[in-house]
């Protein structure tokens, strides 16, 4: 099990001490730089509550925003710093610049926040610089990862501070975890993922994992066409895999894969004239596959509809353009109106197509963490766990 062995917050001793929180913090922007959505900041605050009830005297948060290619004013933290203000009603300084991070001394104002400055301005936090780290570290007591979005990667804040300082994993990181070891049990019957995507070659692990777990696993988005291919089926212009064709021969010969009986083509991805649902083996030569159809929506909703778990990553059809997300909006609504399913939405673009339709509550759980869920689905450590328990295991 991934949580074995790892220290949360009711086990450290933060009285009194400083507190170096990793959080994510990597928020949408609108052109001008606005917040759009700040749910990322919202789901900090309960660990940020809890280490001040347990008598932290002072909590030091630090995050990445964006991709930025050095220092960057459109991704300075001076915003975030007010939305974070403004939801949990403390103040917060906010440190600009990594100059001088190894001098620089939080106040000592009692249960005061310290926002440090983008991570990702720093070059050492991407190449996890022990460094780097280790002025991080000099900055506090005792680390608390709650960050389970950057949890796979190995970057100085998540990965290498942990050799330098005592820690744990924040509420946040714990319900995720703890999540996603439920689902590699599996316990729950009948169980189901839904993956769509675009390439076959990004699935492949996850569904392999998810095969020895599921009662049946649901395709749709793009990737689909290179299995109808592999059935020797004419899918016109839609996308395949031809690296990995005889790969979705073999995973399509196990019946818990359940693939659409119909599809929704058009002649344009992004300007369609013409739009059709045809069942798979009349996909005409000049054609693009571009959603699964309404037969196949009706099938999987009898599926889902009998399930008592159920895991989904990935549109199914070309989300981009409205026309073709009329399955995976149509499915997903069918879900949040089934609160006796267990629906567990794995992260990445699915979140952002929940946000969009207002029905992240609805869900049992929406991870916050799309690269970090993957790799718990498809069996992968994340570094970021596995350097804490390290440190525990000293």
């Amino acid at each position: 099990m991934v949580f074995h062995g790892l220290r949360t917050l009711d086990d450290a001793d933060v009285k009194g001490k400083r507190v170096f929180l990793r959080v994510d913090y990597n928020v949408p922007l609108d052109k001008d730089g606005g917040i759009v959505d700040d749910y990322r900041i919202r789901q900090s605050l309960p660990t940020i509550k809890k280490l001040f009830s347990m008598g932290a005297s002072q909590i030091i948060l630090a995050s990445h925003l964006g991709r930025p290619k050095g220092v960057d004013d459109a991704f300075k933290m001076n915003g975030v710093a007010e939305r974070l203000m403004k939801l949990s009603g403390r103040s917060v300084d906010v440190m600009e610049g990594w100059d001088h991070v190894s001098e620089f001394i939080p106040g000592a104002d009692e249960a005061s926040i310290v926002l440090l400055d983008n991570l990702r301005f720093h070059g050492g936090e991407e190449s996890d610089d022990e460094g780097f780290a280790r002025e991080l570290a000099a900055l506090a007591d005792f680390y608390v990862n709650d960050a389970f979005a950057v949890c796979h990667r190995k970057h100085a804040s998540v990965h290498a501070i942990t050799r330098f300082l005592p820690g744990c994993v924040g509420l946040l990181v714990e319900r995720e975890v703890k999540v996603f070891d439920s689902l590699a049990e599996g316990g729950e019957r009948p169980f189901i993922a839904v993956l769509g995507g675009a390439k076959l070659e990004t699935k492949i692990p996850v569904i392999k994992r998810l095969l020895d777990r599921v009662d049946h696993l649901l395709l749709g988005g793009g990737m689909i066409f290179t299995f109808y291919k592999a059935k020797g089926l004419g899918v016109g212009k839609s996308i395949v895999d031809n690296d990995f064709v005889d790969m979705a021969r073999m995973l399509g010969h196990n019946e818990k894969v359940v693939l659409p009986g119909d599809v929704v083509i058009a002649d344009d991805r992004d300007n369609p004239a013409h739009a059709l649902n045809v069942t798979i083996d009349k996909i005409p030569s000049y054609m693009f596959g571009l959603d699964i159809g309404k037969e196949s929506v009706e099938r999987f909703k009898g599926l889902l509809g009998s399930a008592k778990l159920v895991v989904w990553n990935g549109p199914l059809g070309y989300y981009e353009n409205p026309r073709f997300a009329e399955a995976t909006n149509d499915l997903l609504g069918f879900l949040a109106g089934h609160p006796g399913v267990k629906t567990v939405i794995g992260g990445g673009d699915t979140v952002a197509i929940v946000e969009k339709l207002g029905l992240r509550d609805k869900f049992f759980h929406v991870s916050t963490g799309g690269g970090a869920s993957m790799a718990l689905l498809e069996g992968r450590d994340l570094p970021g766990i596995e350097a804490l328990r390290a440190g525990i295991e000293k």
